[in-house]
């Protein structure tokens, strides 16, 4: 099997992934007429161009504009529903999947409202082909604790079908410090923690988001490679970090894909994993990521064998799931 077919077949799962992100063009348009929501773009043209950003802030300025077009149960459905359509044609048997209440709630849109629609469509793909998923509610980092708080106040009656808690967000001069009360009590609930660090914050963000937020994962964290004893600690502890190429290319952390580190990561050890981010945003899904480092840094099949056991052994899986997802890729 070609290295090509290798990496699209092969089973993997996705720990990285904003569902708000997923949100293409033609279906923007379309909630958009639907709600009568006035875009500033009069063709599916126009939007697309729009999608071709300089940096992280005007990416999250157009994301948020977009999301503003989800409006009833029916369209978080449908949103997540796409999503989940796109996991079982690239092969993704387990996804994470990030979501942002207070993008919604903070227009008024009650919680409830979004996360039926959402939980319809991974009960009903579960349903249907087995798909496996756990959902990581994450607070914007812009905006205040006590508004994290608030939205942490929401999600109880949802307690059951939400996994974890993340950090997403504007990242420079929101330090995950700021974070530090309404993480011990997600903790304290019950809640797995990760948060985004290390993307275009420094080094400082990744030793905070682990000693002031207690994360068990990483979202990004490629600037580890800018400190030494930090990396040491990531390899000696094995903290995942869920790696998004396509993302990093976009957003300007590299400049091309043949200089991204995420093989140099994986030769010192760190638990590195390959995500899509925002896939429509940054220029493609899972499977889009890898064949973009198989042409940009060479990826070679035992490279990309053990990138997609890392994805199995980072997940919150319990360990009879990941051992039977790890099983079925080495028979593959």
């Amino acid at each position: 099997m070609d290295i090509i077919s290798y990496v699209s077949e092969m089973p993997k799962a996705e720990l990285h992934l904003h569902i708000e992100g997923t949100l293409e063009p033609e279906m923007m348009m379309a909630l958009a007429e639907k709600h009568g929501v006035v875009l500033p773009y009069t063709t599916l043209d126009e939007v697309h161009a729009a999608y071709n950003f300089s940096d992280l802030q005007s990416f999250l300025d157009l994301y948020y504009f977009g999301a503003s077009v989800l409006r009833d149960e029916s369209d978080f459905f449908d949103l997540m529903w796409a999503y989940l359509v796109k996991c079982r044609q690239q092969n993704i048997v387990h996804t994470e999947i990030m979501f942002d209440p207070q993008t919604h709630t903070d227009r008024g849109i009650a919680f409830d409202v979004m996360m039926k629609g959402y939980l319809g469509a991974l009960k009903q793909a579960e349903a249907e082909w087995g798909q496996s998923f756990k959902l990581i509610m994450c607070f914007l980092r812009h905006l205040s604790q006590a508004s994290a708080f608030e939205t942490l106040g929401m999600a109880e009656p949802f307690s059951d079908d939400i996994d974890a808690v993340g950090l997403d967000s504007g990242e420079l001069g929101n330090p995950p410090e700021k974070f530090s009360d309404v993480f011990a009590a997600a903790a304290q609930q019950g809640y797995q923690c990760v948060a985004h660090a290390g993307e275009e914050g420094p080094p400082a963000y990744i030793w905070g988001a682990l000693n002031s937020l207690n994360v068990a994962r990483i979202d990004h964290g490629v600037r580890c490679l800018e400190d030494d004893e930090l990396v040491a600690q990531l390899v000696r502890d094995q903290t995942p970090l869920t790696v998004c190429p396509l993302s990093n290319v976009r957003l300007c952390v590299v400049d091309e894909m043949k200089d991204h580190p995420i093989l140099t990561m994986l030769d010192k050890g760190l638990l590195v994993t390959v995500n899509s981010d925002d896939p429509p945003y940054f220029g493609g899904y899972l499977n889009d990521n890898f064949l973009a480092m198989v042409g940009g840094l060479g990826l070679a099949q035992d490279q990309a064998k053990q990138l997609a056991a890392n994805s199995f052994k980072a997940s919150f899986l319990d360990e009879e799931k990941k051992q039977y997802f790890l099983g079925a890729l080495d028979s593959f």
